[in-house]
């Protein structure tokens, strides 16, 4: 009996260094964050002139009873949605041609994808900002000579729903290589002959990837989806530096955006934390919704 039970402590004795690093970077702050999100937490408390006072709900009250945030939470969820189907189908169709390209292309295509993976979100949409620049941007001056009259000139930023899917492009530009590297390898573990057999019985390429290919990659399809809901859902940078904080009169707001501006700008820090509190639940609860619908379905994650 107790050889048995110094067996099954092994492992949590070799997770403990991991867990205690987690648990100083994880665990701390998000306990920080609640605490903070039921204080009156301003630039006075932050300088240390006036004591810190308990609010309660009040923060979530104040949250929840602002139109404001409810119209952030939908473009939110709306952006993200749109954010994540677009990374998930250009990933997954990049990591199918990576299986139908010979070596040297299939060599080319990852690393440039790598690439896109490696450079800094900042950078990234510095770029994509000079890219479709009005006056100097090269994307502007094709569609002209390709004789698209109303882009020349055209100032994506300044509209709410190019802004969007200008930030939308840099999203799934430098999202996409995790979801194809990811997709790509759990392909090549795909036994061949169930593969032929599907060509051989006349599927199409579709249907060989809806009836065969995803099914098997179903694990891995998991990882990689809830992954990018969870950045796409938490986006700050490219919306930030694409959009120039939020867009104008904050058209191209997103909930971390948001709770930046509450936070920093107009010095509610209380009110900040209790945004990120609510960003946090709701990704816990589509993350638990998700596995749990697997689950019923017989899938083993």
């Amino acid at each position: 009996m107790g050889g048995t039970g110094g067996k099954g402590g092994t492992p949590w004795l070799h997770l403990a260094p991991a867990l205690v690093v987690l648990g100083g970077l994880l665990v701390y702050p998000v306990y920080e964050l609640g605490l903070i999100s039921f204080l009156e937490y301003t630039q006075a408390q932050v300088s240390g002139g006036e004591p810190t006072s308990f609010q309660g709900l009040g923060n979530y009250r104040a949250l929840f009873t602002d139109a404001r945030f409810g119209q952030v939470l939908l473009t939110t969820v709306v952006f993200a949605a749109a954010c994540v189907v677009a990374t998930l189908a250009v990933g997954c169709a990049l990591a199918v041609l990576l299986t139908r390209i010979r070596a040297l292309p299939r060599l080319a295509l990852t690393l440039a994808a790598l690439g896109a993976w490696a450079t800094p979100a900042i950078t990234g949409s510095t770029v994509w900002v000079f890219l479709f620049d009005p006056d100097f941007g090269p994307v502007d001056k094709a569609l002209s000579r390709l004789g698209l009259s109303g882009f020349d000139g055209y100032a994506w930023t300044y509209d709410r729903y190019s802004a969007f899917a200008l930030v939308l492009l840099e999203i799934v530009w430098c999202s996409f290589p995790f979801v194809m590297v990811t997709v790509y390898a759990g392909i090549r573990a795909i036994p061949g002959e169930v593969l032929e057999a599907a060509a051989l019985d006349g599927a199409s390429q579709w249907r060989i990837w809806r009836d065969v290919m995803a099914p098997m990659l179903r694990p891995v399809l998991v990882v990689v989806t809830i992954q990018s809901v969870i950045w796409d859902f938490k986006v700050f940078t490219q919306i930030y530096v694409m959009t120039n904080g939020g867009g104008i009169a904050g058209q191209n707001l997103t909930l971390n955006v948001y709770a930046y501006q509450k936070a920093f700008a107009s010095s509610q820090y209380g009110l900040g934390s209790a945004i990120g509190v609510v960003m946090l639940l709701i990704l816990l609860a589509v993350t638990l919704g998700y596995l749990r619908l697997l689950r019923r379905q017989g899938e083993e994650i």
